[in-house]
C-alpha cells in the first residue's frame, strides 16, 4: 500500500466528461439542484483520489481484466470507473448504476 502523503495526479477523460454532463443534463429536467449536486460530488470525490485512490473496490466483471479499473459510488447511484498507473489516476467512466453498463467493458 501506499503512503498517506503521496499525491496522484487525477486525470478525467473527455468520455467520462461528457458522461457527467449527460447524466447531470438529465438529471436537470427533473432537478436543477440535484444536477449540480452530481457535479459538485463528481468533483469532490475526484479530487479525493488524489489522495490513496487504492481505498476503493475493484470493478470486477468476467470481461475485464482482473484488478484493471476500480469504481467509487457517487450520488449514491452512479459510479466513477478509474485506474491507476504509476503517478496518476485515469477516471475513465462515469455509469448510471441502474443501466447496464457492460457495452463499457
Amino acid at each position: 500500500m501506499q503512503s498517506g502523503n503521496k499525491v496522484y495526479q487525477v486525470i478525467i477523460s473527455d468520455e467520462a466528461a461528457q458522461m457527467l454532463v449527460s447524466h447531470a443534463r438529465f438529471l436537470a429536467q427533473v432537478s436543477e439542484t440535484a444536477a449540480l449536486s452530481l457535479i459538485a460530488e463528481f468533483d469532490e470525490k475526484a479530487e479525493s483520489l488524489e489522495q490513496f485512490p487504492e481505498r476503493n473496490p475493484w470493478l470486477s466483471d468476467p470481461l475485464i481484466p482482473a484488478g484493471k479499473y476500480r469504481k467509487l459510488l457517487i450520488a449514491r447511484r452512479y459510479l466513477l470507473v478509474y485506474q491507476v498507473k504509476g503517478d496518476n489516476v485515469y477516471v475513465d467512466a462515469v455509469v448510471d448504476c441502474r443501466q447496464d453498463y457492460g457495452w463499457l467493458l
